[in-house]
């Protein structure tokens, strides 16, 4: 199955660099001592086939929550498409990450936001407000 199947985009890719840096730490972890290098079209094939192995999963994963009437595509999704396409064996995995992705979300600092930041009251920064504009009218009849 190709991405053209599902109605995907040939433009489809993953960042080389980002794949770049998980093929350089796969191969350090592997063997400190080794000289191995990753071929650029090497590194591209294996692009590809990751973009393919996401666009299937996903593909699968969509048709699931079609048949269970859902209009998201939630973990469980991911979990039975996994095991519907024959890699149970990433399921474990893939929960563990999702896991602490959610517990990452839920401990991330919330943005405060410039009003938050200011230490004022509404009343004082609409004050504020006004003065400026008071100010940019007053120079703005004045003229040049």
């Amino acid at each position: 199955m190709s991405d053209r199947d599902f109605g995907g985009n040939d433009d489809l890719s993953l960042p080389k660099a980002t794949v770049q840096k998980i093929i350089t730490e796969i191969l350090a972890t592997n063997d400190s001592e080794s000289s191995i290098t990753f071929a650029r079209d090497a590194r591209d094939l294996l692009i590809d086939c990751c973009v393919e192995f996401i666009t299937l999963i996903s593909s699968e994963a969509n048709e699931i929550a079609e048949r269970e009437a859902k209009k998201t595509i939630a973990t469980e999704h991911i979990d039975k498409a996994l095991k519907e396409l024959g890699f149970p064996e990433y399921v474990g995995e893939v929960l563990a990450s999702a896991g602490e992705m959610k517990e990452s979300l839920k401990t991330r600092e919330k943005k405060t936001s410039k009003m938050d930041q200011s230490g004022l009251t509404q009343e004082e920064l609409l004050q504020q407000q006004q003065e400026l504009f008071a100010s940019a009218t007053s120079k703005f009849n004045q003229g040049p």
